[in-house]
């Protein structure tokens, strides 16, 4: 028997004082980001969702609602699929802004495999991992939504490639809005596929633009 689970990074997220959110409450979409989960609810209009799941957290929430209301189902919450935790939440640590400089962080940031500062790779793969296959049974035979944030989605899917869990952030092939999907038959991931439907989208956003260092 065939399922597909569509593993959702949120859309763009109001960040004014670009700082590192995590899991903070209060950070909601911004006006692109909820264009961005329009548009990921209309790429997946014609296809046979019988289950929406997603993070708690506001942002994953809110991505999630257009596709739970197109299809009339409720949105399910699992913790499995939340932000990973991060040393750094609430401070800014972007490129010129000092934080990875300053000899007060260099414990935390002392182990990049692990990593140091945050949950575990292997701990964000195994629940995510147990969130994907919890998805599959409740939509077992048709297709599935998780909504969850970009490196959770990024640690899966290297964790089913059986790729080392520990990269570089800036090659994560995860965008706003994107669908990263497990093809299952019966409960073997038999592949995987990748689609940005909101990439007009983004190319609009300051937030991605800064990203790519633009």
């Amino acid at each position: 028997m065939k399922t597909i689970v569509h593993v959702l990074r949120h859309g763009e997220v109001y960040n004014p004082e670009k700082v590192l959110y995590g899991r903070l409450p209060g950070y909601r979409l911004s006006e692109l980001g909820v264009q961005m989960a329009k548009a990921a609810a209309q790429a997946v209009t014609e296809k046979d969702i019988t289950y929406v799941v997603a993070s708690p957290l506001e942002r994953a929430q809110q991505t999630a609602t257009p596709i739970a209301e197109q299809f009339g189902l409720p949105i399910a919450v699992d913790d499995r699929l939340i932000e990973s935790a991060n040393f750094f939440e609430g401070k800014r640590v972007g490129v010129g802004d000092g934080a990875l400089r300053d000899p007060r962080n260099w414990w935390v940031l002392r182990d990049p495999l692990t990593p140091s500062w945050g949950e575990p790779y292997s701990v964000i793969a195994a629940r995510m991992f147990a969130a994907l296959m919890a998805a599959r049974e409740a939509a077992e035979g048709h297709e599935a939504v998780c909504v969850s944030h970009q490196l959770p989605i990024w640690t899966l899917r290297r964790h089913v490639e059986k790729k080392r869990l520990w990269h570089d952030p800036r090659r994560r092939q995860c965008n706003l809005a994107s669908y990263t999907s497990f093809h299952f038959e019966g409960t073997k991931i038999v592949g995987i596929s990748y689609g940005e439907p909101a990439a007009h989208l983004v190319a609009m956003s300051p937030t991605a633009r800064q990203a790519k260092g633009a």
